[in-house]
């Protein structure tokens, strides 16, 4: 079956009429790690998500698989260890969401990095996190810091560190992620809240929900229930009464969108600011982005947005650091706001709070994951189905195996290792271009879909010119648009524009300009009424919206 919502119907049927061995709750990076490690043990697995897929911190982030070197300056010695080995699986298993990127680390009089310092914390995070020797870091002296990146600020400047972060689309590395534990028999849906945890002999066996798109309630059962929801398992916890001890504190973080032609940076860079934290400035497709802030944040995770106040603080760091680009409110084309869910406890401040994830139990047998990075998110779902198979073990007699996931390309990482995914890239160009594409298009969508691409080169072989002209799009947004819909379970315009393609945050040129055809598209698709669709257009502006303006002016 295609992991689509025009099946939304038959996938409900399934998840009302079978008894499953697990059901996640939440459809970020952690809930898709958690469905494919379980799925591929051979465990059958359900997941809900109450947005879309990776709609809550999962899309949200300053979209770095990283191997946090700033955890080094907390002695979390064994956090970088582990992170920093994970970057190269996620690399590894999928090159087409997964980039290496050379960050610069520019070192100032009085700033937070001494030369000496850095010197030995990029030695020790390379050997902690194995680095491979052509990716260890080398250190810069003053015109080698200015010639990788000459907008950086010079007075004071005492020369750079050197290393390689890796680069990710977070929401499309969900997303993949989500693809390959359907394709290994797990059933994901989105748009679907859990309103009520169902108990039988005070233990847990499953979920009253409710469908986000039509209002339709319906139970799921399992044997084990992993609450895996990121900003809101507290909400879970409360509604099983078990959310004691330890709690959640979520901090905001906020990063802005500069054109290119505004903010001409060559290399991404990891920097200063006059309050002495640390910031990043990476160049991605034409735009530079800038991130991220760290604010407490009390109100609802949902829809987290800048504030005038949010964007004065980067663009105040942007001209402390860059300051021959005396940037401003103007230079701002969009941006976004996320929330980090961390394990709070009593008296820290947000930068120091531990990025750690933990696992709780409760007496109903629910079982939590909370905490934790991106980068970390294979690893996390490895020890949660651990635990899963031991329970299983011990209750039921049944014997799963170990975890699978290492060296398992997700969807799109069929591209015979991150070594040969350019020559990958290369091979496809022909084949996209006899469909019917320009070779910059079909390089594009091989770049970005991976090994998935010969499904989007056969949809504008068998149609694509055609459709696309009586819609009115770009045969490569239309193909995209087709693809999202009929593989990707992408239900509303901004599932399409934000977490299947981006474009909200560094495209927001071609929402503009085809928004109306892709709610033309996505109408006839899936057949909307009238209310419907304004619901979605109204849904759609606003995002655009919270994408240009801060909330406090709106």
């Amino acid at each position: 079956m295609n992991f689509s919502n025009h099946n939304r119907s038959d996938i409900i049927n399934k998840l009302k009429n079978e008894t499953f061995d697990v059901l996640v709750i939440g459809g970020g990076i952690t809930g898709a790690g958690i469905a494919l490690d379980a799925s591929t043990r051979g465990m059958n697995v359900a997941l809900v998500e109450m947005q879309d897929f990776a709609a809550g911190t999962s899309s949200r982030s300053t979209k770095l698989v990283h191997g946090g070197l700033r955890y080094l300056k907390q002695f979390e010695v064994q956090m970088v260890a582990e992170v920093g080995k994970e970057r190269a699986i996620v690399y590894e298993n999928g090159p087409h969401v997964t980039t290496p990127e050379w960050m610069l680390l520019p070192m100032h009089k009085g700033g937070t990095f001494g030369k000496f310092s850095t010197s030995i914390g990029l030695r020790v995070y390379d050997f902690l996190a194995g680095v491979k020797k052509a990716e260890r870091r080398t250190m810069l002296n003053v015109q080698g810091t200015i010639n990788k990146e000459p907008l950086v600020k010079r007075n004071g400047l005492k020369g750079g560190g050197y290393y390689v972060e890796y680069r990710t689309d977070d929401a499309r590395l969900t997303i993949e992620v989500m693809k390959a534990a359907a394709d290994k028999g797990a059933i994901p849906l989105n748009y679907t809240k859990v309103d009520q945890l169902l108990y039988e002999n005070g233990k847990v066996v499953g979920v009253l929900v409710v469908d986000q798109l039509t209002g339709e309630k319906y139970e799921i059962k399992a044997a084990k229930i992993v609450n895996a929801a990121g900003p809101w398992v507290d909400t879970i916890r409360e509604k099983d009464g078990s959310k004691k001890g330890k709690t959640l504190k979520l901090t905001k973080g906020v990063h802005l969108v500069i054109d290119q032609s505004r903010f001409p940076l060559k290399q991404a860079v990891y920097f200063d600011t006059p309050d002495k934290r640390m910031v990043f400035a990476i160049p991605r497709e034409g735009k530079a982005y800038v991130g991220t802030t760290d604010t407490f944040y009390g109100d609802d995770p949902v829809s987290p947005h800048m504030t005038s106040e949010d964007r004065t603080y980067i663009i105040q760091a942007i001209n402390y650091m860059f300051p021959e680009v005396k940037m401003t409110e103007a230079d701002v084309e969009s941006s976004w706001a996320g929330v980090r869910p961390l394990i709070w406890e009593e008296g820290k401040d947000p930068s120091e709070i531990s990025r750690k994830d933990e696992i709780w139990e409760s007496e109903t047998g629910l079982i939590t994951i909370a905490g934790g990075k991106l980068t970390g998110y294979r690893k996390m779902a490895e020890t949660i189905v651990d635990v899963l198979a031991k329970k299983f073990t011990e209750e039921q007699n049944r014997n799963f195996p170990s975890c699978q996931t290492k060296h398992l390309p997700i969807s799109g990482g069929g591209v015979g290792g991150s070594s040969k995914f350019k020559d990958f890239i290369a091979g496809q160009i022909e084949t996209g271009v006899a469909a019917g594409l320009t070779k910059e298009d079909a390089a594009h969508l091989a770049a970005m879909y991976g090994s998935n691409v010969s499904a989007l080169f056969k949809m504008v072989e068998d149609q694509g010119k055609k459709e696309a002209e009586n819609y009115q799009l770009p045969v490569k947004l239309w193909v995209k648009l087709k693809y999202a819909l009929e593989n990707e379970m992408a239900a509303t315009p901004i599932d399409f524009f934000n977490r299947r393609t981006g474009a909200i945050l560094f495209d927001i040129e071609t929402v503009k300009t085809y928004q109306e055809q892709v709610i033309n598209y996505m109408a006839d698709y899936f057949e909307w009424n009238q209310d419907v669709r304004s619901k979605f257009e109204a849904g759609l502006h606003q995002a655009l919206k919270d994408a240009t303006i801060p909330s406090d002016l709106q």
